[in-house]
């Protein structure tokens, strides 16, 4: 490691290191050498504004100047302003905001309050999901990789697990998405009943999965999900850290899908990243149930004025054309990623929506994963293809598992942008394979 500073997700074994960034335009982002990269990971899916939004930066500067911070428990004008426009552009089942820092607190709050709501100890999450990397929020994430290194030493309790409507690879015999859907939630119901109703206070899920492979759900699906939480009388939380503020097509994820939450958890795009804020929207009888219990617990940190300053301007900046460009080129993404599937056997199934892509490899006669990090050993090929694009100017994400390579560019990206990421993406495939 270079400097004092240690990165997170630091791999001392992998390829190339981490970059060292210091300037950032719209899409592209800059070395400390002077080195161009079209960043087509949003960094961590969240500068969604892109690299260089005044209007964020100037609303931000403002807020310091008037007052910088304002307690948590103490009201704000900023806070409150926010708030409003978040509840305002939220499904109408939810009616206001707790706030929080980061997305894994987001979770952790939206699970402490169903539980206490529900007088319930039990919450269901699915397997490769990823909610947070805190003790609480890894017990939630059904990726092996984190869960297993925070449980190392103490597991927190009261997680179950169900499996996800994969239709790559996954664990259902599904020959159609009818099937799969009906499949899926049959198995979600059966586990249910299995944990015995009464005790599950909530079920937590991302609508369209994040760093889990961008895979959303087959048609049908959440219907029949919002319908088993009704009649086992489940809180259903939509997990919008990454889905959420335009990525999927909508203000949030689940509203791609038609379907009303109790719960939806918040973090990245609300401030396109320019300052970490987070939270959680609920419905109106939770909200009822806070004000007559109050709130014991708090994050010092929660509803930053600056943060939420620069909440108020990202979502002026998403209603001001980002949305608008973000739903013209999603289909243009998705054309140009099938062109790839349909060019190279090896990439396997290519799946996503609006601007948040996976892009999944397999062994064209078996349609096994090439190299899966969790039991194979050596070099994966999958990251090879990464750092070779990396190398071509171009940054692309993993997933977990790393059996494929995520795209989430900055909601301003271009045509261009785009032709230019998935003509890397082509010719890193082609180098690797």
């Amino acid at each position: 490691m270079d400097g004092h500073a240690i990165p997170h997700w630091y791999d001392p074994e992998g390829a190339g290191g981490p970059l060292t960034l210091v300037d950032g335009e719209d899409s592209t982002v800059y070395d400390d050498e002077g080195n161009a990269y079209l960043d087509f990971m949003a960094q961590l899916y969240c500068v969604n504004a892109g690299h260089s939004n005044g209007a964020i930066v100037e609303a931000m500067t403002e807020q310091a100047s008037r007052i910088p911070y304002v307690s948590s428990a103490k009201g704000n004008d900023a806070r409150d302003r926010l708030a409003s426009m978040l509840v305002e552009r939220a499904p109408a089942s939810l009616t206001d905001v707790h706030f929080s820092v980061s997305g894994s607190e987001a979770n952790e709050i939206a699970v402490q309050v169903a539980r206490a709501y529900q007088d319930a100890p039990k919450v269901l999450t699915r397997w490769r999901s990823y909610h947070g990397s805190t003790y609480g929020a890894a017990a939630l994430t059904g990726d092996p990789e984190t869960r297993a290194e925070v449980e190392r030493y103490g597991a927190a309790s009261g997680v179950s697990k169900f499996l996800p409507p994969l239709e790559f690879g996954g664990p259902f015999p599904a020959e159609t998405p009818e099937e799969l859907a009906e499949q899926a939630a049959d198995h979600l119901e059966w586990v249910i009943r299995n944990e015995g109703p009464d005790s599950v206070a909530a079920l937590i899920t991302e609508p369209v999965a994040g760093t889990s492979g961008a895979y959303p759900a087959p048609p049908g699906y959440f219907e029949r999900v919002r319908e088993i939480c009704d009649e086992y009388d489940v809180l259903l939380v939509s997990d919008e850290v990454i889905a959420g503020f335009g990525r999927c097509g909508d203000w949030f994820g689940i509203q791609t899908e038609g379907v009303e939450p109790d719960v939806i958890t918040f973090a990245k795009g609300v401030t396109s990243a320019y300052a970490p804020l987070a939270g959680a929207l609920v419905s109106e009888e939770i909200s009822e149930y806070l004000g007559e219990e109050g709130t014991p617990l708090g994050q010092t940190f929660a509803g930053h004025p600056v943060a939420c300053a620069a909440g108020v301007a990202a979502v002026e900046a998403y209603e001001g054309g980002l949305f608008d460009n973000a739903r013209d080129l999603a289909p243009t993404l998705e054309e140009r990623l099938r062109a790839v599937e349909t060019e190279f056997d090896v990439v396997g199934d290519v799946h996503g929506r609006g601007l948040l892509w996976g892009v999944e490899f397999a062994d064209p006669e078996t349609g096994e994963h090439l190299f899966d990090p969790r039991v194979d050993e050596g070099d994966n090929p999958v990251a090879a293809v990464r750092e070779e694009a990396r190398e071509r100017g171009v940054l692309f994400g993993s997933a977990r598992p790393d059996v494929q390579l995520v795209l989430s560019p900055p909601l301003c990206v271009t045509e261009a942008e785009v032709d230019e990421a998935v003509g890397t993406l082509r010719e890193s495939i082609g180098a690797v394979f």
